[in-house]
C-alpha cells in the first residue's frame, strides 16, 4: 500500500511539483530542474506507469484512490497527497476536472543514432520541426502511435512532448513512441540520409509532388517532416530533404492544421 498523505494547504512543500501547471515559462524552468514531468488522469497515468516510468509522487481526489489502486501498489514508498478538488485547483491554477496528476521522473534521452539502429529494414519516422503548440504536438504523437510510426523526432525549438498539455492531448501515447530530441537541425537530416532514409518535407511548393505519388515510390524508410504552424518548413530545411510533398486539397482550403496534416501523411504511408 503506498502512503497516503492527506493535506489541506496549498503552500504545502511538498506539492512543489504541482505548482501553476499552466505557467508555461515557469513549469519549463521546474521540470528541467528537477527532471519531472506531470502525468494527468488517471489513462494517462498509467500509461506512464506500464511504460516503467518512476513517479515522484502523486496527487489524487479521494474518488480515484480505488481506481488507481494497482497503479499506487506497484510504487509502495511513493507518497500519494490526497487532496480536495477545490485544493487541487488552487495550487494547480485551473480545474483538475479529471482529479488526478502525478508526478514522473524523466528519463535520459535516447541518441540519434541509438535510435536509429534499433529501426528496421522498413522503417517510418516523423520529424516535428519547430511546432510550438503543445496540443498540436500530443495530437502529432497520438497520431503516430495510432497509425504505426516507428519513432518521432523534433527539432531543438519544438515544443515539449512531455509538457503536461502535450501529454495530455496524446493521451499517454507519447510513452509508447520512440522519440528524442535533435541536437543539430536541419545538420542531423543527413545522418537519417546516411541511413537509407527518404527525407519527404510538407509544403505549398511549386516544385511539391503529391502525396499519392510519395506513397506510389513505395519507399522502404521514410522520414516525414511537418513543420511550424503558419509558416511551415524554412527554406533551409527544404533545400536538405530530397522531396517536397503536398496533400491535395479541394474546396477552397489551401492547407490542414499541421497534427491533421501528419495524421494524413502517416494513414497514406502506412505499412
Amino acid at each position: 500500500m503506498s502512503r497516503l498523505i492527506p493535506l489541506d494547504d496549498a503552500a504545502d512543500d511538498r506539492l512543489a511539483d504541482y505548482v501553476q501547471l499552466r505557467e508555461v515559462n515557469l513549469r519549463r524552468l521546474l521540470e528541467e530542474e528537477h527532471g519531472l514531468f506531470i502525468a494527468e488522469g488517471a489513462k494517462v497515468i498509467r500509461r506512464a506507469a506500464e511504460a516503467g516510468y518512476e513517479p515522484r509522487s502523486f496527487l489524487l481526489a479521494p474518488r480515484w484512490l480505488d481506481t488507481l489502486q494497482d497503479v499506487l501498489d506497484k510504487w509502495p514508498s511513493v507518497p500519494v497527497y490526497v487532496v480536495s478538488e477545490e485544493l487541487a485547483e488552487k495550487v494547480t491554477g485551473f480545474h483538475v476536472h479529471r482529479g488526478a496528476l502525478a508526478s514522473y521522473r524523466r528519463r535520459a534521452s535516447v541518441g540519434l543514432e541509438a535510435l536509429l539502429e534499433g529501426l528496421g529494414e522498413r522503417a517510418r519516422v516523423a520529424i516535428f520541426d519547430d511546432i510550438v503548440d503543445h496540443t498540436n504536438v500530443g495530437a502529432g504523437f497520438r497520431a503516430a502511435a495510432a497509425m504505426g510510426v516507428d519513432a518521432v523526432l523534433v527539432s531543438p525549438t519544438c515544443a515539449d512532448p512531455l509538457y503536461r498539455r502535450s501529454v495530455k492531448v496524446s493521451m499517454g501515447t507519447v510513452f509508447q513512441v520512440p522519440w528524442t530530441r535533435l541536437k543539430s537541425w536541419p545538420g542531423d537530416l543527413a545522418r537519417l540520409q546516411e541511413h537509407g532514409f527518404v527525407a519527404a518535407g510538407f509544403a505549398l511548393s511549386d516544385d511539391s509532388i503529391s502525396l499519392d505519388e510519395l506513397v506510389a515510390r513505395h519507399d522502404d524508410k521514410l522520414a516525414l517532416i511537418f513543420g511550424t504552424e503558419g509558416h511551415g518548413l524554412k527554406p533551409h530545411v527544404l533545400a536538405q530533404a530530397d522531396l517536397t510533398v503536398r496533400i491535395p486539397m479541394s474546396g477552397g482550403v489551401d492547407s490542414l492544421n499541421v497534427a491533421s496534416s501528419a495524421a494524413v501523411a502517416f494513414y497514406a504511408t502506412r505499412p
